[in-house]
């Protein structure tokens, strides 16, 4: 369920400096060599902005760009004979990516990676205003998460219709249904002398949640998990299997609500936004089975990322004893553990971005990739990076994204992580790593470990 929109989770507001070059500017040395092939962009007399290429989005209307600021320090790669600049697809990476965001925070903070096929932006100050700059749209948007403009899409606009019911009535369902799920996967555990967390517990942990918290029977939870695997993500979308399964619990709900998250859901009525999509409606009435459908399959979509994020956690706190037997004994200090592990270790290392115009060297159209992972652990913003420390005053995790205005999912995540933890603590006092090897995280766009071995008596 975390929300990998990936705006800024921070309750600081965005930094009000634009990291990057104005727009229509040159980089230092004439031509930029590692841009992405097209004609040279000028900028507009009116905006100081340069203007799309033709077949490209325009900016979204009603947001101003982020103020100018000095420019971000550009070093074009090197022509010639010289030996070719890093790249996300090097050798090894995908093994251990941190010397080599080392590297581009240090030397290229801004640069074209060619085989990749984007521009990678690697420190916290960039990545998070990049973030933060409507300038710059999701990536390869689905018809549901946005529109061609970069606007929400279809079940984000459902989502709005519901909305109030997430202010209400959402919460106490999502809670119970979450603390519900973590506590029954951990009995399960509970007669065996090990296990392995990723698969018995931290894949299964987040659909288990949705399905209690939308008051469906457990049986269910295993046929659910089926449709999540097989495709159903964060953004949503029309899901046949998805609608045919919750249709006649819609059904039930409409005819005699109760005080589960489905329940909520088919009987909000938000004002919406006058338009009628994805069934939404702007008359007060309640939201169609589509539209609720919509909503069930963002929480559930997201799960993938959640279990990730999940994975990870527990491996920090597996190798730091000290700090798990301080959660142990005084949970106060569980959410900040969480966001120290989304900052050190985020489950999304490469949140992508499209530039709607031309800012600075990155032409309109191009993709740009904010490194998660290298801005975690930048030195200039965070003392000791590479070092694991629940009681972090300030980890400033990119990772809790918010998404469109009101996206769930992220709160979720932060609810799973901490009902999670806390139910293996209550059931499994002894919960400690297996001995041996240690598998390590993997992946370059996700990252997570893939096992997680751990004794249980």
């Amino acid at each position: 369920m975390l929300c990998p929109h990936g705006l800024p989770g921070e309750t600081a507001p965005a930094p009000r400096a634009d990291p990057l070059p104005p727009a229509g500017s040159r980089p230092p040395g004439g031509p930029n060599p590692g841009a992405c092939p097209g004609p040279p962009v000028t900028a507009s007399p009116r905006t100081g902005q340069a203007p799309p290429r033709t077949g490209q989005a325009p900016p979204r209307t009603g947001q101003a760009p982020p103020r100018s600021a000095p420019v971000l320090p550009y070093t074009p790669p090197p022509a010639g004979s010289a030996p070719a600049p890093p790249s996300l697809l090097d050798p090894g990476t995908g093994r251990d990516p941190y010397p080599l965001y080392r590297t581009l925070r240090g030397r290229f903070p801004l640069l074209y990676d060619e085989p990749f096929g984007a521009w990678l932006i690697s420190r916290y100050a960039d990545v998070r205003a990049v973030l933060a700059d409507p300038r710059f749209a999701p990536a390869g948007p689905g018809p549901a998460l946005a529109g061609p403009d970069g606007r929400p899409g279809a079940d984000h606009r459902a989502l709005a219709l519901v909305r109030p019911a997430f202010r209400d009535r959402v919460p106490a369902a999502l809670a119970a249904g979450v603390e519900r799920a973590a506590y029954v996967l951990a009995r399960r555990l509970a007669s065996r002398p090990e296990a392995d967390l990723v698969a018995e517990f931290c894949q299964w942990l987040p659909t288990a949640a949705v399905v209690a918290a939308l008051g469906l029977p457990y049986e269910e939870t295993a046929r659910v998990h089926a449709l999540c695997r097989a495709g159903l993500d964060h953004r949503g979308g029309h899901h046949p299997a998805l609608a045919a399964l919750l249709a006649p619990h819609i059904a039930r709900r409409r005819a005699r609500p109760g005080d589960d998250l489905l329940s909520a859901l088919c009987t909000a009525r938000g004002r919406g936004d006058g338009r009628g999509e994805a069934g939404g409606r702007g008359d007060g009435r309640p939201p169609t089975d589509r539209a609720v459908t919509g909503v069930a399959a963002i929480l559930l979509g997201a799960g993938g990322t959640t279990a990730q994020a999940l994975a990870c956690h527990l491996a920090n706190l597996l190798d730091h004893p000290g700090q798990l037997d301080a959660i142990r004994a005084r949970p106060g200090p569980a959410d900040a553990a969480w966001a120290e592990s989304l900052r050190r270790d985020p489950p999304l290392q490469v949140v992508a971005r499209t530039a709607l115009t031309a800012v600075g060297p990155i032409p309109a159209g191009a993709t740009v990739a904010c490194l998660l992972g290298a801005a975690g652990r930048d030195p200039q913003r965070f003392a000791d990076p590479d070092r694991y420390d629940a009681f972090r005053a300030d980890p400033g995790p990119l990772a809790l994204g918010r998404g469109p205005r009101g996206c769930p999912a992220g709160p979720l995540a932060g609810l799973i992580a901490r009902h999670g933890v806390r139910a293996l603590l209550d059931v499994l006092p002894a919960l400690r790593r297996a001995p041996g090897n240690r598998p390590p995280a993997e992946g370059l766009v996700s990252r997570s470990p893939r096992t997680l071995p751990v004794l249980l008596r």
